[in-house]
């Protein structure tokens, strides 16, 4: 559907921004919610987890786990849910477009949403989460993609990490909600986990009706064919506020319509490489010649896998899987913080206060988030990487060493806990500011239009596989070596920064359509790539070539350059 005749520029902007972070949001929300879900005493009751027992008022009603395997199982079929959507989603939303497939995904959520709130078994609850993951693997695949090929080249990392920020916004929402409702009653009540899940629909009808005033990608109506309303959107897209008649604007119309030569050259080119439009192509490289689809599919499932070891999976430890009987309780809190409320515990704090603390920790690391909005598009997604990188293993290192003296010296359990718990806080903010945001940002950009929707579902594969993988890792690990744990991400952490510098380009201000010229070198290093980009860019610019003229014989250039090199 054609968005409304008086909505352009800047107000449409901000309207598919709203619109998108809608559904980032539910994101949030979902995993936020399953937090404290498990740790509510009749859903443990119900789905035959466990017992809870009184513990005074300060305190309330603490669970008890008897069976974690089932718990973690519960948390973890989620992720095999949105690893089948993503892929469903991928194929339907580069045959389908952006709009429909969202449509699709948002049917699932509700009619998950609606099976889990009704739930009276553990069989019940799981098949319920598999429903409610394929629904948000549909979004993951797709939102982000939609996102991307409305923005400008020069705010499109800040568009997509402002939606992350709604995304936090929805894990505090999720958290502090269920903080509340655990005060209802004596605390064993069903409101406590039943109506946190079934508000999660909310959002997702918010987002639907959004939807009706939204425009379908420009891109993928030019792929299709649809010209004239491609150019129609992208000139409302591109419009400078206060314009009143597009039809007059030549400006609008020289920036739209260069774009959209752009965009159409780039879809004649890759027509030729049809034959790399399914899943399995694409991930073994076949027919997709240099345009090297192989090499983008492993850069975007291996940053989505990575940005789950640096946060120490971060929805493992929003879902909360509860073990209040071990050393470590899972309370529900952002990533190092599954480690956290033993931290607290030790350093005197109780479980209300614990409860807290996570709670602002969400805070802290939502505010985090606007400083990528900020800095993703002037400094790069590389820079961001790094630092956040240099950051985070810091601080997880420094945080797992005050929690070994913290054991070792308890007489001084405000001091280390204190240092522990401020580690804590800075390791999710950096995380918040850096990795929550750029590895959902970086697969969105790096693909071919033709296979772009696919492309963005292979990300999605990679955080499935790293979320689903971590959930049954972490617990061992903390159980078996403690604090110890976080010394091992630590490193992970600085073992990122070599990868990124050799294999990840920088994509930030390069218009989508220039992806392609960047990979088209047939080194995977970074340094070849940028040469060979800059040199395929001057040659457009000397002899007024296109996109695709350029890159189907950037192989045969490339070579013969290199033989120049040699000789010379």
């Amino acid at each position: 559907m054609m968005p409304s005749k008086d909505l352009s520029g800047r107000r449409l902007y901000r309207w598919i921004n709203f619109s998108a972070g809608l559904a980032i949001f539910f994101f949030g929300y979902d995993q936020g919610m399953m937090g404290r879900v498990n740790t509510s005493p009749d859903y443990v009751r119900v789905m035959g987890l466990g017992t809870s027992s009184y513990e005074g008022p300060s305190e309330g009603y603490v669970v008890n786990i008897t069976e974690p395997t089932k718990q973690g199982g519960i948390v973890s079929i989620y992720y095999f849910g949105t690893l089948i959507g993503c892929v469903i989603a991928g194929s339907l939303g580069d045959r389908m477009g952006r709009l429909k497939t969202m449509y699709i995904g948002c049917f699932w959520i509700m009619l998950g949403a609606a099976l889990q709130c009704s739930a009276q078994n553990l069989a019940w609850m799981l098949c319920a989460r598999v429903i409610n993951g394929i629904g948000t693997g549909f979004l993951n695949a797709i939102v982000p993609v939609w996102s991307a090929e409305v923005a400008t080249h020069t705010s499109r990392g800040a568009f997509i990490s402002l939606e992350f920020t709604l995304n936090i916004l929805g894990v505090v929402v999720a958290y502090w909600l269920e903080f509340g409702l655990g005060f209802v009653g004596d605390g064993r009540s069903q409101v406590r986990w039943r109506f946190p899940i079934a508000f999660q629909i909310i959002p997702v009808i918010m987002f639907m009706v959004s939807l009706i005033w939204m425009p379908e990608s420009p891109r993928y109506l030019a792929k299709i064919g649809r010209i004239e309303e491609a150019k129609e959107v992208l000139r409302r897209l591109r419009a400078t506020d206060g314009t009143s008649d597009l039809s007059s604007d030549d400006k609008v119309h020289h920036v739209a319509d260069k774009e959209l030569s752009d965009i159409l050259q780039v879809v004649s080119l890759e027509k030729k490489h049809a034959k790399m439009n399914n899943y399995w192509n694409m991930f073994w490289g076949i027919g997709s010649g240099d345009l090297h689809i192989a090499r983008r599919v492993q850069l975007s499932i291996w940053l989505q896998i990575v940005q789950e070891y640096v946060f120490l999976n971060q929805t493992l430890c929003i879902s909360g899987v509860t073990d209040v009987d071990v050393d470590i309780r899972w309370v529900g809190i952002a990533a190092i913080t599954v480690y956290a409320p033993t931290i607290f515990a030790e350093a005197g704090y109780g479980a209300r206060k614990a409860q807290w603390l996570s709670g602002l920790n969400d805070v802290t690391y939502m505010i985090a988030t606007l400083w990528n909005v900020l800095l993703i598009d002037r400094w790069g997604r590389r820079v961001g990487l790094w630092w956040g990188a240099v950051g985070q293993g810091l601080a997880l290192i420094l945080a797992g060493a005050f929690a070994r003296l913290l054991k070792d010296h308890p007489e001084k359990a405000a001091q280390y806990g204190g240092a522990a718990a401020f580690f804590v806080f800075l390791y999710t903010a950096v995380f918040g500011a850096t990795w929550l945001a750029i590895p959902w940002v970086y697969p969105t950009e790096i693909y071919p239009l033709e296979v772009r929707a696919k492309g963005n579902a292979w990300g999605v594969v990679g955080w499935s596989i790293g979320n689903g993988w971590l959930t049954l890792l972490n617990p061992i690990m903390f159980n078996k070596i403690g604090e110890n744990t976080l010394h091992i991400f630590g490193a992970v952490n600085f073992l990122t920064i070599p990868m990124v510098w050799a294999l990840y380009p920088e994509t930030a201000n390069r218009t989508l359509e220039e992806m392609d010229l960047l990979f088209a070198s047939k080194s995977p290093f970074v340094w070849a790539e940028e040469k060979n980009f800059r040199r395929l860019k001057n040659e457009m610019e000397a002899n007024g070539k296109g996109i695709e003229e350029v890159v189907e014989g950037a192989e045969v250039t490339e070579i013969v350059n290199e033989d120049h090199d040699q000789k010379a």
